[in-house]
């Protein structure tokens, strides 16, 4: 099943013969690109006068916009903070014989929009009249992930008729303002606008703010390389640009390669940040597009390599993990220890564009396996060095210890919802997870000395300050949360909640050993802290139903009407589309995994019948109107070897956006979440765990599929598994000799494994 699926199936690409102005922004979210560094949503460069989100983004280029609050104020975030729209870098109109093309308006021919994913670069082309005069559009653009200050754009016009005019405009554009602003603001201010004959440049500042947040200033230098003669130079008030003319006569072609260089604040000083971009742009323009291009290309081919899922049988699945991967990639790669994951990326404003755990969560287990460990040890490194702002998170609440923020750009909550701000405390335990499971992947128990055992601390004293004693029931309990379940809020006890702030407690106490005394005294950990810790272990509250045999998701979830989302009327779905929030509040549906959240984080804790039961209780509930919840769910059932449910989640998961299954596509994709199509075939149909630092797979082969295989980094070897109807195959690529578990079984890998395969 599908809602809006634009584009045609294809393994390597996104293809369309039409031009959807109906789902416009739907079209432009997901033909987004970018290179880490810089990106933007899938724009036209020519006009397009009709409703569309123009978006161009910087990474940790942001705006705290000031928070609209009511009543309440003791705690609240004094601003939310935004990703910020920034120039329209790649604007380029055409113009036949003066009349001026309006991708909006203009009736086109031989439309075609190709999102080429092996290549990274965005094409599209047309036939268009005007006056008479019939040409041939074509465009082509890519942000280069080799020189990542540059983006490239081609147009290749070519007349198919009568002698016409072509006149074309490159420009920048800064009057941008974004979508969501509070108070419908522009963020930026004109520092410098220039254009010359053989160059043009926009310099832009954010606006000054009351909160102490240092400003950005971005400079954007653009050059062209043509043959049409340049008829003037224009610039404006945080605009510039260019104008080229030439007549065209019967299949006559003009071609002009557009260059953007793009510097930030956050590089260079910013008496410096319009040289060093013009210095760039004449490299990038010396070099010339097709050797960008093909640099590149060459670049991606290598990230395909590491990192490439294949399968045989299923053109939707192979399509759908290849533009999560292509999706994730071209946001983030390692390559800035600044930098985080934002849940849009450069595709959209929603969610502020800021760090949410869900990085810690979903994109690190991916990571790990995909990259090199600097990447993940680089997110690692990007909470320690918030750990200060953590701390001054929890006192804003009158607790001790450190509270990562739910939403931030630099360690500071900056969200604007009071549930999700400082209810949502089961973050914590996600980034002391992501510390567990970077050392027991890679081995580098170091960073446990160095810097992990800070942040576990300072989590652990945020846990253990947050619970309180029942006096009356004896046991340490959690008042006032919400879970990952984000359609309960203010509850007792979430299960999930509890969970994790014992778990993060134990492995604090065990990092404590490992690091020893010294350090231990440097942190002013004493015995008595320790000992109150450990007794928080033996004596926290978890809500239980003996009836069941399940572990409920918070005090009282069985005092709700209990009806399987499946009873749901269709048009009903979404329910957060629908529903009001009060009605959602007092439903039993879940919008993503929450007691089943800790089920696959602790997977090796529970026996293989409790998660039976409470897949079988809380997955029916669950209507997965969250991005994350389709993933976790398609491991479990892969491992329960419910195989229908699994590759129905999976499919879920890949093509969430491609067939915009929750209907909000088009404010942007989501790309944190995108890293669980990965885990659900690796995780899920392979069946790979690293639990006790023993590496293992139990894969299985979905029945619609002949075959698939990928490649896992794992300390410092490279493997490929191999699944197909016949047998599994084990290869150690690179790297020593390793011992690993193949169904249960130990094997010591040499070369390659391989195993009968045998349907279940």
């Amino acid at each position: 099943m599908y809602y809006n699926r634009l584009f045609d199936v294809d393994e390597w690409t996104l293809k369309t013969t039409k031009l959807h102005r109906e789902h416009i922004r739907l079209q432009e979210s997901i033909t987004s690109l970018g290179n880490g560094y810089m990106g933007m949503r899938g724009n036209f460069e020519e006009s397009y006068s009709g409703d569309h989100h123009q978006g161009t983004y910087i990474a940790g280029v942001w705006y705290p916009d000031k928070t609209r609050v009511g009543w309440w104020k003791v705690g609240y975030p004094d601003y939310f903070g935004k990703v910020i729209n920034a120039v329209n870098l790649v604007g380029l109109r055409v113009w036949i014989d003066q009349e001026e093309i309006d991708l909006f308006l203009d009736p086109l021919e031989q439309f075609q929009l190709e999102l080429d994913m092996k290549n990274a670069v965005l094409r599209h082309s047309y036939l268009v009249e005007k006056s008479g005069k019939k040409v041939k559009i074509e465009f082509e653009r890519f942000f280069s992930i080799v020189y990542k200050e540059i983006a490239a754009i081609r147009i290749r016009a070519t007349n198919l008729g009568n002698p016409a005019v072509l006149t074309l405009k490159p420009f920048l554009d800064g009057n941008v303002k974004n979508e969501d602003a509070n108070y419908d603001e522009m963020f930026w201010t004109e520092i410098q606008s220039e254009a010359t004959e053989d160059k043009a440049a926009v310099v832009t500042e954010t606006i000054e703010n009351p909160f102490g947040v240092p400003r950005f200033t971005v400079a954007a230098a653009m050059g062209n390389l043509t043959e049409a003669t340049l008829a003037s130079c224009e610039s404006d008030t945080l605009y510039a640009g260019h104008v080229y003319e030439k007549t065209l006569g019967e299949n006559e072609s003009l071609l002009l390669d557009k260059m953007v260089s793009v510097t930030t604040s956050r590089d260079y000083e910013k008496d410096a940040l319009l040289p060093r971009a013009y210095e760039l742009l004449e490299q990038a323009l010396e070099n010339g597009y097709e050797k960008l291009y093909e640099e590149h290309a060459a670049a991606w081919h290598k990230r395909w390599e590491k990192a490439d899922v294949r399968i045989s049988g299923d053109p939707e699945a192979q399509q759908g993990i290849r533009f999560n991967l292509f999706q994730l990639f071209s946001t983030y790669y390692g390559d800035d220890p600044r930098l985080n994951i934002g849940p849009k990326g450069f595709t959209g404003e929603k969610y502020g564009g800021a760090t949410y755990w869900d990085t810690e969560a979903y994109a690190v287990p991916m990571y790990l396996a995909v990259a090199t460990p600097e990447v993940t040890r680089n997110l690692l490194l990007y909470r320690y060095h918030q750990l200060p702002e953590a701390y001054e998170n929890a006192k804003k609440l009158g607790l001790k210890g450190a509270l990562y923020p739910m939403v931030t750009f630099t360690g500071i909550e900056c969200h604007n919802e009071w549930e999700i701000t400082f209810e949502e405390i089961h973050r914590n335990g996600a980034i002391a997870y992501a510390i567990y499971n970077y050392v027991n992947y890679t081995g580098d128990k170091a960073y446990i000395s160095q810097y992990g055992i800070d942040v576990l601390v300072g989590i652990s004293r945020f846990f253990a300050d947050r619970v309180h004693f029942s006096e009356r029931k004896q046991k340490y309990m959690i008042h006032g949360v919400t879970g990952p379940n984000e359609y309960e809020n203010n509850v007792n006890n979430n299960w999930y909640t509890n969970r994790i702030a014992v778990w993060t407690l134990k492995y604090t106490l065990a990092s404590l050993d490992f690091t020893g005394a010294e350090k231990a005294a440097a942190l002013n950990v004493t015995d008595e802290e320790r000992a109150h810790w450990q007794d928080i272990i033996g004596r926290m509250y978890f809500p239980y139903d003996e009836e069941l045999g399940i572990f409920l998701q918070q005090d009282g979830f069985l005092d709700k009407p209990i009806k399987p989302a499946a009873c749901l009327p269709k048009e009903d779905l979404p329910l957060n589309q629908h529903w009001s929030w009060d009605r959602i509040l007092r439903s039993c549906y879940i919008k993503q995994a929450d007691v089943l959240q800790g089920f696959y984080f602790f997977n090796d804790e529970f026996t293989i019948e409790e998660k039976r039961r409470h897949f079988e209780f809380y997955e029916p509930l669950t209507v997965h109107e969250s991005s994350l919840s389709p993933c976790v769910h398609a491991i479990l059932a892969a491992e329960l070897r419910k195989e229908d449910k699994a590759v129905e989640l999976y499919k879920r998961t890949s093509r969430l956006d491609l067939d915009n299954y929750n209907h909000d596509t088009e404010d942007g994709l989501h790309i944190t979440s995108m890293a669980g199509s990965w885990l659900s075939i690796v995780h899920g149909f392979a069946g790979m765990r690293t639990f006790h630092e023993t590496l293992s797979f139990a894969p299985f082969l979905p029945k619609d599929w002949d075959e698939y295989a990928f490649k896992v980094n794992y300390r410092h070897r490279l493997l490929e598994v191999k699944v197909n109807k016949r047998e599994v195959a084990v290869s150690l690529l690179e790297g020593k000799p390793l011992q690993l578990k193949l169904y249960g079984e130990f094997i010591h890998l040499t070369n390659t494994y391989t195993k009968e395969y045998e349907l279940s």
